[in-house]
């Protein structure tokens, strides 16, 4: 995320350039609308319109999916905008769903409603802080073969709504009860601060042979969303939930295979010693 940077590192500005250029604004400009995206979820909310609440922090999650590509696109990553990504980050995907999760269904339970969603922000916010942490290190085992450490926070968010999408589909209270929705948004809370490999797009990658049924059914989905946005959301995240396992077996598989190379490498090593 972004190049190396330190506090007291001396920019050289262009010779007859004056003021900031679009390129080196744009991906922030974007992060920010991300963010007041994620923020007015908040106000539809408090003014009870749950549907348009969902609908701006999803907004928030596509504006920061599209960010820091713009920023590589263009070549405009700084350490700036990977601070600036993360603290939007938790405000849209931390603090609001929490929120708006409250205002909907975890206040009728106020104490624990009210750890739960707390339980919810916090756990993003050190997601997010883990993650900074670990920008300058170079020996990641999970991102060295593509994965993921935990849940991200945008597809934390995701998940955490999922009882919100089955009740805007179907209508059931069940689903709007708020010990449910109090012991499913702890558990995604923890989902995010685990160490859990859980997949990337980058191994996301379709043979070639089922590249016209991946194209098609990505056209099904669009429309799925067009006609019935809740239960096709709820149906992503279903989805998602059950790739997990493959995505733990997965990593295992590669881990294994990874030690298991380089115990001939230390043997040999050994040997040339000897």
């Amino acid at each position: 995320m972004g190049p190396r940077a330190s506090e007291d590192e001396v920019v050289t500005p262009s010779k007859g350039v004056k003021g900031l250029t679009l390129r080196a604004v744009l991906p922030n400009a974007i992060t920010a609308a991300a963010l007041c995206s994620g923020l007015t979820g908040i106000r539809f909310a408090i003014d009870g319109n749950f549907e348009k609440a969902v609908l701006a922090i999803i907004l928030a999650g596509m504006l920061d999916g599209i960010d820091g590509r713009i920023a590589r696109l263009l070549k405009a990553q700084s350490r700036f905008g990977a601070e600036l990504d993360s603290l939007a980050d938790s405000l849209s995907f931390g603090t609001a769903p929490a929120i708006v999760l409250f205002l909907w269904s975890l206040h009728d339970l106020p104490r624990f409603g009210w750890f739960a969603a707390l339980a919810f922000a916090i756990c993003c916010t050190l997601r997010l802080a883990r993650f900074n942490a670990q920008i300058d290190v170079e020996h990641q085992p999970h991102k060295s073969v593509g994965f993921l450490t935990g849940v991200p926070a945008p597809v934390g968010a995701g998940l955490a709504f999922l009882p919100m999408f089955l009740w805007l589909a179907s209508g059931e209270s069940i689903f709007r009860e708020p010990a449910v929705v109090a012991v499913w948004v702890a558990a995604i809370a923890i989902l995010m601060i685990s160490n859990l490999a859980t997949l990337s797009w980058g191994l996301i990658r379709p043979r070639r042979s089922i590249r016209l049924g991946a194209i098609a059914f990505a056209g099904l989905v669009f429309a799925a969303l067009l006609t019935e946005p809740w239960w096709t959301l709820a149906g992503v995240c279903v989805l998602y939930l059950a790739l997990m396992p493959y995505s733990i077996l997965r990593y295992a598989r590669i881990k294994s295979q990874r030690a298991a190379a380089l115990v001939p490498a230390a043997n040999g090593a050994a040997s040339r010693v000897e």
